[in-house]
């Protein structure tokens, strides 16, 4: 919910979050016994009901699934998260700036054997020609994977 709205927050049962997120009410079942979710709250007549941030953090479960991560791996980093900031919306943009990185970090993995291959020249043409940020981005994370001799 946006702060300033005066509007209830939408809440969904289980079939409805299902169809939205694209998953199966077995996985949101599955996902809320693991702690990865958590209702908003229960209704009249003992329905679960989850909320809009509920969604965004199906979302967010699934992108980082897609990204190899472990739902152990994915609560951890939710807990961690949490652990910083109870407010959602943080959480949200720390896990997008996480998500960010490794697909950053995919991306200079997959760079590695090209950096290899090329002449000391080459790459220092190479890294004059992307800004300054870029360049300290990418030299940082090879220095992380463990490739410090192409600078």
């Amino acid at each position: 919910m946006k702060h300033g709205s005066t509007n209830p927050p939408k809440l969904y049962r289980i079939g409805e979050l299902s169809r939205l997120a694209g998953i199966s009410p077995r996985t949101i079942d599955y996902y809320t016994g693991l702690g990865l979710l958590a209702p908003a709250k229960r209704s009249t007549g003992n329905y679960r009901l989850y909320d809009d941030e509920t969604l965004d953090r199906i979302r967010r479960i699934e992108q980082m699934k897609a990204q190899k991560l472990s739902l152990e791996e994915i609560r951890d980093k939710f807990a961690a998260f949490n652990r910083i900031s109870h407010d959602e919306h943080v959480s949200r943009k720390l896990a997008e700036l996480q998500s960010q990185l490794t697909q950053l970090e995919r991306g200079v993995k997959e760079l590695e054997p090209v950096l290899d291959q090329m002449k000391p020249q080459q790459v220092k043409r190479l890294f004059r020609a992307i800004t300054p940020q870029t360049a300290a981005c990418i030299e940082a994370l090879l220095l992380l994977l463990g490739k410090n001799n192409l600078m």
